[in-house]
C-alpha cells in the first residue's frame, strides 16, 4: 500500500478499513482515532471494542453531524485492550486529559469558580480557598468548583470556629503562639504544641464537612462528648458539644425541601448554547444541600455524553464515601452502565444512575437545570459584554478582524531603580494570565537617579519579538503567540521608542501597536501626531483602560517584590563570609531576616551549611554590642 493511500480517510477506502475493523478484538479497552496529519482526534471506550468502533462507520441517521464529521477525518484508528471495563474508563480519562482531542468533552479550566484546598501533602495541612486547581502533589484534596463562593466562605469560616486549625499562612512569632492560640482558635501549629497526628484528626473533621459527612461527624463527636461525660472530664465534654451545636447551625442553613431527609443522591443537568454548555451539580446529603458544582464543557458533542464526562472526571478525583448511592441525570448517559459499575465497585455498595422522568426526583432536575440555565445566561452576558468592546476596539482602530491576543506592557521604578517591566495578556478579551511575563531591566545606564523608560521599552520589545527577527522563516500569523494587537503604556514619546525598534527589527508592518496615554485616556497611533477621536466610555477605550491598568498592577507588584528582596540581600550581604547560597539556605529556614536576628547561635548553626563559626558571625552582625 502507498504511503498516499494510507494516508486517506477511511471511509474513502473501504478494503483498507475493513482490515482494520475486523483486527480490533471484541474486548473492553480504549480506542484513538487519528487525522490525516496523524493528530489524535477522538479517544473513547467500551466494553466490545470492535462492535463500537465499528458502529461509526454504518450508515445511520442517528448519528449527530459532529460525529460524522469527525469520521470523514479519520484515517487510523489504534486501540488499547485493558482486562475490565473500570481499567478502560480511567484509562479513557487519563488520555484525554494528556491529549486534549478536539472531537471529545473538554472541560474549560474556569477560574470563575473557587476550590476547597485541603493540603495532605503537609504534616499540618492548609485549609483554604482558591481559584487554581495544582494537581503537582497528588495527595492534597480539591473540592468544588463551587458556584456560590460566598456561601463556601461562611462554611470554611463556620469551620475554623468549630474546630481549632492553624489561621495563619505563616507564623507571626518566632518563638511564641500568636493570639489565636490564647483564645482558642488555633492549637499552636506554629510552635509545634499539637502533634501531627491530633492535627490531621481536626483537619479529617474539616474534610468530612465538604465530604457530605456531617451527619456522620455529629455522631462521632456525639460519641466522643459521652465517653467524656462519663471519664467527669466537663470541660472536654463541654467543648464538644460547642462543636456539635455549631455543626447543627450550620447543616440547618443548607436544608433542601425534599419529602424525604435521609436521602443522598447528586443530581446533575446542563443549559448550552452553541458554542458552551454550562453543567451544574447538586451534592444533596442526608436533605442537606451540600454544594453546587459548576464546570464549562464545549457542547459540540450530545448532552448525555457531555454529563458522562463531567461525572466521570468528578468521581475520579472523589473519595469512596463522597460517591452517593444515588445519581440523577438529565439524560440518559453515553456509558452510564458502565460508571454504574465502576462507582459500585468503588463505594462497595449499589450506586445507581437514573434519568427520572416524574416526580420528585424529575422536580430536583428541573431546579438544577433552571439554575444551570441562569448561570449560562450570565455568560453569555458577560461573553457578548467582551465582543462588543472587541467589535468596538476593533472599529476604532480599523482592524479587519477582532483582535483575539493583546498584549500590554508598562515599566515601573523608582528614579530608574530596580526597573522592570510588565507583559500582560488578554484572549478574547480576559485575562490569560498563563501568558504573563516579568522584565528585568538590563541596560547598565539604568540605574538609581537615572530612568529611561523610553530605552526600557525599547529594551523589552526587542527582548520579546527576537525569536521573530533571529528566525525569519517562523510563521507569525500561525504561531499561537503572536499578537494581534500591542499595547504601550503612555503617550507619543513611548510609542515612539517602541516604533523604532520595530522597524530596526523589519516587525512594524506586520504588527499593529499602540499607545494609550494616562491623563485623557487618549489613543495614539504610530506616525500620528494627534490621538484618535474617541469617548472615554467606549468599551472598546475601556477594553484598553482593563488592559493598561493590569500591566501597571503586574509591574509594580514585581517592582515591589524585587525591591524588597534588594533590601533583604543588603543586610545579609555585608556579612563575611554570607554567599548567595547560604542566605537563601537561612532564609528558606528563618522566613525572614528579623528572625535571623533573633535566633541564637546554636539555632543558626542548626540551619545546614551554616557551621557554628559562621553562625557565630552572623550573631555579632546582629547583637554588636553584646
Amino acid at each position: 500500500m502507498t504511503r498516499s493511500s494510507s494516508r486517506l480517510p477511511l471511509v474513502k477506502n473501504p478494503e483498507r478499513l475493513e482490515n482494520r475493523l475486523s483486527e480490533i478484538p471484541p474486548e473492553p479497552g480504549v480506542y484513538l482515532m487519528r487525522d490525516g496529519s496523524d493528530s489524535i482526534i477522538y479517544i473513547g471506550k467500551s466494553r466490545k471494542l470492535r462492535s463500537r468502533v465499528r458502529s461509526y462507520f454504518r450508515d445511520s441517521t442517528k448519528k449527530t453531524e459532529h460525529i460524522n464529521t469527525m469520521v470523514k477525518l479519520v484515517t487510523e484508528i489504534e486501540f488499547i485492550v485493558t482486562d475490565t471495563e473500570t481499567e478502560a474508563l480511567a484509562l479513557e480519562a487519563n488520555l484525554v486529559k494528556q491529549h486534549q482531542p478536539y472531537f471529545n468533552v473538554l472541560l474549560k479550566d474556569d477560574k470563575k469558580y473557587p476550590y476547597l484546598c485541603i493540603t495532605w501533602s503537609e504534616q499540618y495541612p492548609r485549609i483554604f480557598i482558591t481559584r487554581k486547581r495544582q494537581l503537582g502533589k497528588p495527595k492534597d484534596k480539591y473540592y468544588g468548583p463551587y458556584t456560590d463562593s460566598s456561601l463556601l466562605r461562611q462554611i470554611l469560616h463556620l469551620c475554623k470556629r468549630i474546630f481549632p486549625v492553624r489561621q495563619r499562612p505563616q507564623p507571626l512569632f518566632k518563638d511564641r503562639p500568636c493570639l489565636n492560640y490564647d483564645i482558642g482558635r488555633c492549637p499552636g501549629v506554629c510552635q509545634k504544641l499539637i502533634s501531627v497526628e491530633e492535627y490531621q484528626k481536626i483537619s479529617q473533621k474539616i474534610a468530612m464537612v465538604f465530604q457530605g459527612r456531617t451527619q456522620e461527624l455529629i455522631e462521632i463527636l456525639t460519641e466522643q462528648m459521652q465517653a467524656a461525660s462519663e471519664e467527669l472530664n466537663f470541660e472536654t465534654a463541654a467543648k464538644i458539644r460547642d462543636q456539635i451545636a455549631g455543626l447543627k447551625s450550620l447543616t440547618a442553613q443548607q436544608k433542601v425541601s425534599l419529602p424525604d431527609d435521609t436521602v443522598s443522591q447528586d443530581a446533575i443537568a446542563l443549559a448550552a448554547d452553541d458554542q458552551y454548555a454550562h453543567i451544574q451539580l447538586f451534592q444533596i446529603r442526608g436533605g442537606q444541600l451540600l454544594g453546587r458544582l459548576a464546570f464549562i464543557a464545549n457542547s459540540h458533542a450530545e448532552p448525555g455524553a457531555i454529563l458522562q464526562r463531567v461525572l466521570e472526571e468528578h468521581y475520579q478525583t472523589a473519595e469512596n464515601v463522597e460517591i452517593p448511592t444515588e445519581i440523577l441525570v438529565q439524560h440518559e448517559l453515553s456509558y452510564g452502565d458502565i460508571l454504574a459499575d465502576v462507582l459500585t465497585e468503588r463505594k462497595g455498595k449499589q450506586v445507581t444512575i437514573v434519568a427520572p422522568k416524574r416526580q420528585t426526583k424529575a422536580e430536583l432536575i428541573e431546579m438544577v437545570e433552571r439554575n444551570a440555565q441562569y448561570e449560562l445566561q450570565r455568560m453569555q452576558k458577560s461573553g457578548n459584554a467582551n465582543q462588543e468592546a472587541l467589535q468596538d476596539l476593533a472599529d476604532i482602530l480599523d482592524l479587519s478582524e477582532l483582535p483575539h491576543r493583546i498584549e500590554g506592557y508598562d515599566i515601573s521604578h523608582i528614579q530608574g531603580s530596580n526597573a522592570v517591566a510588565s507583559q500582560v495578556v488578554f484572549i478574547d478579551g480576559l485575562p490569560a494570565k498563563q501568558y504573563y511575563r516579568h522584565y528585568k531591566i538590563n541596560n547598565p545606564d539604568i540605574s538609581i537617579g537615572h530612568s529611561d523608560d523610553f530605552a526600557s521599552l525599547g529594551e523589552v520589545i526587542q527582548r520579546r519579538f527576537r525569536k521573530y527577527r533571529e528566525n525569519p522563516q517562523l510563521s507569525r500569523v500561525d504561531n499561537s503567540d503572536w499578537p494581534d494587537l500591542v499595547m504601550i503604556d503612555g503617550g507619543k514619546g513611548q510609542l515612539s521608542s517602541v516604533v523604532t525598534i520595530l522597524v530596526e527589527m523589519d516587525l512594524l508592518g506586520d504588527l499593529q501597536v499602540v499607545s494609550l496615554a494616562k491623563k485623557r485616556e487618549e489613543i495614539f497611533l504610530p506616525g500620528e501626531s494627534k490621538p484618535l477621536e474617541t469617548k472615554a466610555e467606549q468599551p472598546g477605550v475601556q477594553l484598553l483602560r482593563r488592559l493598561r491598568d493590569e500591566a501597571h498592577r503586574f509591574a509594580v507588584c514585581f517592582h515591589r517584590q524585587q525591591r524588597n528582596d534588594k533590601l533583604t540581600r543588603s543586610r545579609l550581604d555585608e556579612i563575611p563570609g554570607l554567599g548567595q547560597h547560604r542566605q537563601k539556605l537561612l532564609l528558606a529556614h528563618f522566613r525572614s531576616v528579623d528572625y535571623i536576628r533573633q535566633a541564637t547561635s546554636q539555632q543558626l548553626a542548626e540551619v545546614q551549611g551554616i557551621g557554628m563559626k559562621l553562625a557565630k558571625e552572623i550573631y555579632d552582625y546582629f547583637h554588636p554590642n553584646l
